[in-house]
């Protein structure tokens, strides 16, 4: 087969699989139009959309997912990584209802945001002081805004494909990024790196680097990238801000502690709020105490739902009683052996296919040639679409990029069924995956 007849099969599949899809999902698809009367697009979170349009979901229970036309999914995108405790625990459940009943807006400080501040600095050796935030996105605007008005520097070092939220994505075209002056480096590219660290030393308050890409694709950055980059920020006294809103789940200590690399500040988000709005920035004193509102001349941080009752206790909770040491090790060793699984499927069956990642995160990619930044990435956008509408009707709930993020309930037998899953989608197109 030529390229052009791969290409017109794979457009046909895709077309036949919609179809599918389509008539199997009339309710979703009737409100998802009802939606685009006052939502644009019929949706307000632009990730969650893809074509020919997303299903509505009414429930989820532990690591199950039901939509409107009311067929169950195993859930293995876990909110994109902020579902990781699943859809009922019943130790956060227990903890909400009880905070419900004490009451939810109190305008002063409660005794919730000093545990759950006590316990985020004992599992994070970095994290001497913190502070809330209601996401990542803010989390990381205000740690970029504590390096430039701490260093009095203005620019701030970035990596393309690199994503710190709604404002600060570096996947390709971002209107509505804040406008600070940013330097774009390759990710995962140790000489090009380091020259624009010498280069900008002078005016260069910070960099931002996820320890593996999460929206990215989930690729892992090298202990040399990282470490390599800490000496440098700290030799020059640049801010390493290292973002561990999604990274935060694969070790105890965050993916920092297995590169084994102290920054100055890390951005915390997703799952550490239990399933509520959450984000947190903190790091070490020197650069936090200047949020202490008692010292002259100290930095504002406002936020109304910063320390909200019911994202303090749920988080405490979950943080200390769910997702425990043990917990993290397990999880995370799961989704290897997963990671490991596919990539020999993939193989068995010479496509190519591939999976990226660490631990509980893990991305699908279309291609064999390597991966160590977002631009060796082949967006593959059919065969992303076919992959995922055909795990749909096969009850399985993954992102349209191909990103996943195991929650703590799923288990070994539902891992194995959707590596069947897999195969099965894999055995049937496999021509148009070559």
């Amino acid at each position: 087969m030529t390229t052009t007849d791969v290409e017109a099969e794979l457009r046909e599949l895709l077309a036949l699989a919609e179809r599918r899809y389509v008539a199997g999902n009339p309710r979703s698809e009737r409100r998802f139009r009802e939606a685009g009367a006052v939502l644009p697009g019929g949706n307000t979170r632009t990730s969650l959309y893809y074509a020919p349009f997303p299903v509505t979901f009414v429930a989820g229970e532990g690591q199950f997912l039901t939509d409107l036309d009311g067929h169950r999914y195993v859930d293995l995108l876990g909110e994109y990584s902020a579902g990781l405790y699943g859809h009922s625990d019943p130790r956060v459940l227990a903890a909400v209802r009880r905070v419900l009943d004490e009451g939810l807006s109190y305008g002063g400080p409660n005794n919730y945001e000093v545990e759950l501040a006590r316990t985020i600095t004992e599992r994070f050796s970095s994290v001497e002081l913190l502070r809330f935030t209601n996401s990542g996105t803010e989390a990381n605007l205000f740690a970029i805004g504590t390096a430039r008005a701490v260093t009095g520097r203005s620019k701030v070092l970035v990596f393309e494909s690199g994503y710190h939220g709604g404002v600060l994505s570096f996947r390709g075209e971002a209107p509505l990024n804040a406008p600070y002056p940013y330097l774009v480096c390759d990710y995962n590219d140790v000489p090009g790196t380091l020259a624009a660290i010498q280069r900008h030393r002078d005016d260069l308050a910070a960099v931002i680097l996820e320890p593996m890409l999460g929206g990215g694709g989930a690729v892992p950055a090298t202990a040399e990238f990282v470490r390599t980059i800490r000496e440098a920020t700290a030799r020059h006294g640049v801010v390493l801000i290292v973002d561990e809103v999604m990274t935060s789940r694969l070790a105890p200590g965050g993916l920092q502690e297995r590169l084994g690399v102290v920054p100055d500040l890390t951005t915390f988000g997703k799952y550490l709020g239990a399933g509520f709005s959450f984000g947190a920035f903190g790091g070490d004193r020197r650069l936090m105490e200047r949020f202490d509102p008692s010292v002259p001349g100290s930095l504002s941080h406002p936020g109304t739902f910063n320390n909200n009752t019911v994202t303090m206790a749920a988080g405490l909770v979950g943080l200390r009683e769910v997702f425990t040491p043990e917990a993290v090790g397990e999880l995370n060793a799961r989704g290897d052996r997963l990671r490991d699984r596919l990539n020999a499927l993939f193989a068995e069956f010479g496509v190519a296919v591939q999976a990226t990642g660490v631990g509980s995160i893990l991305g699908l990619h279309f291609q064999r040639s390597p991966i160590v930044s977002g631009r060796d990435i082949d967006p593959a956008p059919d065969k992303r679409a076919l992959l995922h509408i055909e795990l749909m009707l096969r009850g399985f709930y993954i992102a349209r990029r191909g990103y996943l993020a195991l929650p703590l309930p799923v288990t070994d037998a539902d891992l194995a069924s959707f590596v069947d899953a897999v195969g099965d989608v894999v055995a049937t197109h496999r021509r148009v995956l070559r």
